[in-house]
């Protein structure tokens, strides 16, 4: 087997990365984002690699990626393990499920925390004849160090190709209840539409943060869309007053630097807890300990009168500031009940009352591709 060190070269849909005493550590916010505004939620997700893949080409028949894991798990919670995806000439073939690395458990009712070291995993797939384009995509739902990569043959690196599609969105957008990282909404629809994903959905960090606009500015980019609400409603973060306007400051940020590129604005999915009920939001107390941690919202309807948030009102409020930029051609509304509305809840029920399933994933994917890609969509070729 030949041995050979993971670069940035080997990377796609990465912003930035950090060596480690093990190897390489991919980040989806450049430093100066995580110096500059070091919130513990903000640098634990931006750490997952969602939508990140190791790119090579080559004839080996089979590969081996080894890397060393890193989550956080809560105590009483069952959270499933991240997965390393196989993909070969755009083809979803194989899965592998992390098993040891590095754990922070967390006690929810103490809030005290554990560190329980572990070991490397490695990732060993069979690979068809052939030269061949393998993907090898990371854990959307923990932090990885990559290692080294192994393989029977040489590999060699790929230059990123095809359009960009840079999306910022929730933890939904992150992957939250995918099985696995190509079965996260984005990737689907990535896939669907033949483009290539940069990925900056951050759980629990959609919150219209002035840094993000900016990293979108500066950013390679020939579509964009951007997924905002539920964030904003469950932390309790803004009012009507003070959302608005910081919407049309962070589409007025992106389009310095992409002034005609075309914007999509999701807004939030069908989340029952919050459609009339503004946050914030917290974990259901009688969830703790039953496996299956569920989330509620602690607010006040009648707080709507006061300027509070729910998902009606954030849906509203973004149809309403599309409207009134419409001297923008290249800025599109899209309602996120659209992509998964109350009928579908019924169907597939939000497991935790917040984040949809993998099936729910594959119709959100599906169906926002089958919008923006469509030959009259807004991401048209």
């Amino acid at each position: 087997m030949i041995t050979i060190p993971i670069t940035p070269d080997h990377l796609h849909g990465v912003t930035d990365f950090e060596t480690t005493p093990r190897g390489i550590r991919p980040h989806r916010l450049p430093e100066w984002v995580r110096d500059t505004y070091p919130d513990p939620q903000l640098l634990m997700v931006e750490a997952q690699p969602s939508g990140v893949r190791v790119v090579v080409t080559t004839a080996a028949r089979e590969i081996t990626l080894v890397t060393h894991p890193s989550r956080v798990t809560y105590l009483g919670a069952d959270r499933p393990r991240g997965h390393v995806d196989l993909v070969v000439d755009g083809e979803p073939l194989a899965s592998d499920t992390l098993d040891g690395g590095d754990v922070t458990q967390i006690n929810l009712q103490t809030g005290a925390a554990q560190f329980l070291p572990g070991e490397a995993h490695a990732s060993t797939f069979a690979l068809p004849e052939g030269d061949k384009r393998v993907e090898l995509w990371l854990p959307h739902n923990e932090t990885v160090e990559l290692v080294e990569l192994r393989a029977d043959a040489p590999v060699d690196t790929v230059a990123p190709d095809g359009r960009v599609w840079l999306h910022h969105g929730s933890s939904i957008s992150h992957g939250s209840n995918a099985s696995t990282p190509t079965e996260i909404w984005p990737a689907i629809a990535a896939r669907r539409g033949g483009v290539d994903l940069r990925n900056l959905g951050f759980g629990g960090s959609a919150l219209v943060d002035p840094f993000v606009a900016r990293v979108i500015r500066d950013s390679e980019a020939d579509l964009i869309s951007v997924k905002l609400g539920i964030n904003v409603v469950n932390l309790d973060g803004m009012r009507l007053r003070t959302f608005v306007p910081a919407v049309h400051g962070f589409l007025d940020t992106i389009r310095e630097g992409h002034p005609t590129t075309p914007i999509v604005l999701v807004s939030p999915i069908f989340c029952g807890i919050h459609e009339d009920t503004p946050g914030p939001g917290g974990f259901d107390p009688a969830s703790f300990g039953t496996g299956q941690i569920r989330f509620i919202a602690t607010g006040d309807p009648d707080d709507r009168n006061s300027g509070k948030l729910t998902l009606r009102v954030i849906r509203e409020a973004l149809a309403s500031l599309v409207e009134r930029r419409a001297a923008d051609p290249n800025l599109y509304y899209l309602d996120g009940t659209a992509l998964f509305g109350e009928a579908d809840a019924e169907v597939h029920p939000l497991p935790d009352a917040l984040h949809p399933d993998t099936a729910s994933h594959r119709l959100i994917g599906e169906r926002f591709a089958d919008y923006a890609f469509a030959a009259t969509g807004p991401f048209a070729a």
